[in-house]
């Protein structure tokens, strides 16, 4: 059976999107099947469009998922990403962090023990792949 990955990060910008997209080729590329919230529900542009996000990234997203990538880079870890991290904890699925831009034992404080201490976390593509590879 072939394992799906969800894809958490943040999508506010072009940067971020491409990102993503990197890791989900990386995703396929070792045979696993994916879930790209931005590509395949689309960006909320304003608050009409909140109700279609929810369902399709969560409600729809989340069904048979084996697996979430989550990055983490940045100041701070989005607001969607945190508690797409929660929900996938809560329904016992694992996840894997990548934090390129710091080291996460230096990132308590924009981290969080709790995030730190619920997945691994991966500072590089490469390590990432190797997570994946033990998993297929």
């Amino acid at each position: 059976m072939v394992k799906k990955i969800y894809i958490a990060g943040k999508v506010r910008n072009e940067l971020e999107r491409e990102f993503l997209e990197k890791i989900e080729e990386i995703c396929k590329d070792l045979g696993f099947k994916t879930f790209l919230p931005h590509r395949e529900v689309g960006l909320a542009r304003g608050i009409e469009d909140v109700e279609k996000i929810f369902e399709g990234d969560i409600k729809v997203g989340f069904k048979d998922v084996n697996i979430v990538v989550a990055v983490l880079d940045g100041f701070h870890v989005g607001a969607g990403t945190a508690w797409e991290l929660g929900y996938a904890y809560a329904k016992g699925i694992p996840a894997i962090g990548i934090k390129t831009d710091e080291n996460p034992e230096e990132g308590l404080e924009y981290l969080s023990a709790i995030l730190l201490a619920s997945m691994p976390i991966v500072r590089t593509i490469d390590e990432l792949k190797k997570k994946l590879k033990n998993l297929v």
